[in-house]
């Protein structure tokens, strides 16, 4: 038996008067000897006649679509799709099927997908492989072809250009050359996509390594949406820098190489930020011929993309905040109080940015060594922990109450602030007794 089929959804195998079978991802992963828990399910029978059969077998059915063949079941503890068999039809590139024919035909069902090693079925009741299009040799091959005419199948659907680099990342598999020329010459149609499908993708993609445990998957899949020109749609203001030289004393790779490889060596965290941090750079060379305040440019360019592609506003700002932040200290010149300062001000984000310089440092000439400027900042942030400096409000050992009569109700926080900051380049400052005096003559000196 190669797939473990959870007993619910035997049971509606067993009472089917049809065959079910698991397709496409799971059998795939199966085959690959990888984990899975996604069963998407096929069948040449109606969604009505699966809805109400499992219904009677005790799971619950969330939606049932007639038109599309879908049903969307759940056993309690597993989450199941199932589409009927059947035909579809395009409309130049959009992602939904303008038409859809239903079919007995496995063959047919299986040519309507993208790849073949997702075209595979398993007979849940036979326990047994159904294999219509040659996908299980792909799989041992770790290869991936499409189902038909690349040209056909990239020309159908523009998401599959962005899912051919997020199943070649996660599983390790490499395109051939068909599949990679049919995706380049269809590449604009990534351009009918929803910006949001298309982040979602690209996240997707950017963690990619940890669904299979294939190391560096996700700049394997970076490059490929490179390779096939995706990548100049989705992101033409990173993608600009392709060929744009960089100092060979700093670097070893060009403008956009080195975004990729600081994703390739970025914790997953923060894989976003490094494949956008230097995206300021193209701009600022194309206007003056120099890369001086990309930093900047970048954090304006940064969010551009980021509300274009529909990201979620908490994350816009702190990809921005760390593409504006990943320069200081470049030359590690910085005074301590200097550091210091920086450290507080961007506290909340301050470990984020820690692996944002070690993934731009490993980018720069694939060197895994901790960042010299990583260092010299850690040794400062370990000096005022032990002293006992302050690095937010709440850190500090008095609180708004104690200043009620020193200082209006509207001053307070103000007065906080000053007091925060005295005890961030001293932290011995951070004290009571010593912050209660240091109000005190605060609030003599503004009267």
């Amino acid at each position: 038996m190669l797939l473990q089929i959870p007993e619910k959804l035997r049971r509606l195998a067993e009472k089917a008067d049809f065959p079910l079978y698991v397709a496409g991802g799971a059998v795939r992963d199966a085959l690959c000897g990888f984990a899975y828990d996604d069963f998407d399910l096929a069948a040449p029978a109606p969604a009505e006649a699966v809805a109400a059969l499992a219904g009677a077998c005790g799971m619950q059915v969330n939606g049932a679509y007639k038109n599309t063949g879908t049903v969307n079941l759940t056993d309690g503890e597993y989450k199941y799709e199932f589409t009927s068999f059947r035909t579809d039809v395009y409309r130049g590139g959009e992602h939904a099927p303008s038409q859809v024919t239903f079919t007995d035909d496995i063959l047919a069902d299986a040519k309507r997908r993208d790849f073949k090693c997702n075209a595979l079925y398993y007979d849940i009741r036979k326990e047994e492989i159904v294999d219509p299009l040659g996908g299980r040799e792909d799989i041992e091959n770790k290869t991936v072809n499409t189902t038909r005419d690349a040209d056909e199948v990239f020309a159908e659907d523009g998401l599959r250009l962005m899912r051919l680099a997020r199943q070649c990342a996660e599983n390790g598999f490499t395109p051939s050359l068909e599949c990679v020329f049919g995706a380049k010459f269809n590449a604009a149609r990534i351009q009918k996509i929803a910006p949001e499908r298309i982040f979602t993708e690209l996240r997707l993609l950017l963690h990619a390594d940890q669904k299979h445990g294939i190391r560096y998957g996700h700049y394997d899949g970076l490059e490929l949406l490179k390779g096939t020109d995706v990548l100049g749609y989705i992101l033409p203001e990173l993608a600009a820098g392709d060929g744009m030289a960089q100092r060979k004393d700093f670097h070893a790779h060009d403008v956009l190489e080195h975004s990729l490889r600081a994703a390739k060596y970025a914790d997953a965290r923060v894989r976003l930020s490094a494949l956008l941090h230097d995206v300021g750079k193209p701009y600022c060379f194309l206007q003056t011929g120099q890369y001086h305040g990309h930093d900047a440019e970048g954090m304006r360019i940064g969010r551009e993309i980021l509300e274009r592609l529909k990201a979620p506003k908490k994350m816009t700002e702190t990809v921005v905040r760390l593409i504006g932040a990943h320069m200081y200290d470049l030359d590690g010149r910085a005074k301590e109080n200097k550091i210091r300062a920086f450290i507080v001000k961007n506290y909340d984000i301050y470990d984020l940015l820690l692996l944002v310089k070690q993934a731009d440092f490993s980018a720069c000439k694939d060197d895994l060594r901790p960042c010299p400027t990583i260092e010299k900042w850690e040794t400062i942030r370990k000096t005022m922990q032990r002293e006992g400096a302050p690095f937010c409000l709440k850190d500090l050992k008095i609180g708004g109450n104690d200043l009620k009569g020193l200082f209006p109700p509207e001053k307070i926080g103000q007065a906080l602030d000053a007091l925060l900051w005295t005890c961030v380049y001293d932290g011995a400052r951070n004290d009571r007794t010593k912050l209660l005096l240091a109000a005190e003559k605060l609030a003599a000196k503004e009267n």
